[in-house]
């Protein structure tokens, strides 16, 4: 009598017996792609080694790679690609350690001395509404506004619209030609120290001594200020001299002077440009009040924001107060800072 053994049930042999199922190799590159893509924006970053275009304006979205890279590396794991799940787990936490601060107030919010508050804006061209734009330097006592982008004509607008009354003092770089031009208004004499640009053909960046009120000794602060407008980054050639306007910018001024530069640097505080701005003697004032992240550009547009116009301030300087602002007639949101001068001479 045969003795049958029994098969357990669902199980298959012989040839047709399934083999392990693997995973799939072309979902392990496609993964290992987007992870090395990651990387290498990460050490682009880290190193500051953006070099022309497109890698300068690719720069600017960082903070929006960061986020992206955060499901990214949930996904690698989900699907089990370990290297690649490390390797974006490392990104995250270089591109944090690099964006996240941004977020975080520091520094000092009252240097105890003389308040200044500055403003300044875009007006794409002249298009920025000029009653609006007097309105809020009339609402929030400005004493000091850059405005670039602005032409002669539109000069004569904020005059008619009352801003002469408000600030009744002004270096007048205007243009014709509308992008070129910009201005500073004071609620304080100005003396024009000349324009900071770098090239003939640039965009024009006025500087003007401030010298405001009297204190209660009798002296007067000096304060410079320049009204910045760098050219976007959005070719070969505007790159070009997007870095040589920053270049110049990050050379030092005399000593002993507190400066202040205010406008469009069509640049990001990821750009190794922009950093170089800063460590040659300035503060981002949105930075030190925990706003770094906040986009100024574009406005009224679905499209990611991002923070292109910033307010440099002086180490010594207090910032106590920050506001970006919407404007009706630009793509440019206005950004309004209060600093205090430091409170003892210098």
């Amino acid at each position: 009598m045969r003795r049958t053994e029994r098969v357990p049930r669902g199980s298959v042999t012989g040839a047709g017996a399934e083999r392990p199922r693997g995973r799939s190799p072309l979902v392990t590159a496609l993964t290992a792609l987007v992870a090395t893509g990651f990387t290498v924006f990460a050490l682009i970053r880290l190193s500051g080694l953006e070099r022309g275009w497109p890698l300068v304006p690719a720069l600017s979205f960082t903070p929006y790679l960061l986020c992206l890279a955060v499901p990214a590396a949930a996904g690698a794991g989900l699907l089990r690609r370990w290297v690649s799940m490390g390797a974006l787990i490392a990104v995250v936490a270089v591109l944090s350690a690099l964006v996240v601060p941004r977020a975080v107030p520091f520094g000092v919010t009252s240097a105890g001395g003389t308040a200044v508050r500055v403003m300044t804006l875009n007006m794409l061209g002249g298009g920025a509404g000029t009653a609006e734009v007097v309105a809020l330097v009339r609402d929030r006592g400005v004493d000091v506004l850059t405005l670039q982008e602005i032409t002669p004509g539109l000069v004569r607008d904020l005059s008619a619209a009352g801003l002469d009354e408000l600030l009744p003092h002004v270096d007048d770089h205007s243009d014709p030609r509308g992008v070129h031009g910009s201005t500073i208004h004071s609620a304080f004499p100005l003396t024009d120290l000349g324009d900071a640009a770098a090239g003939g053909g640039s965009f024009t960046m006025p500087t003007s001594a401030v010298r405001l009120p009297e204190d209660g000794d009798g002296d007067r602060d000096v304060v410079e200020v320049t009204s910045v407008h760098v050219p976007p980054p959005l070719t070969p050639s505007l790159t070009a001299a997007w870095s040589g306007e920053l270049g110049a910018l990050a050379e030092d001024a005399e000593p002993g002077a507190m400066r202040v530069l205010a406008g469009d640097f069509n640049a990001t505080l990821d750009h190794a440009r922009m950093r170089a701005v800063l460590n040659s003697g300035y503060l981002d004032a949105a930075e030190v009040l925990g706003r770094g992240l906040e986009p100024t550009w574009p406005s009224g547009r679905l499209v990611p924001g991002l923070a292109i116009d910033h307010v440099l301030v002086d180490p010594e300087m207090g910032v106590d107060r920050l506001e970006v602002l919407e404007v009706p007639g630009t793509d440019h949101r206005a950004v309004f800072v209060e600093v205090t001068l430091p409170g003892e001479p210098r």
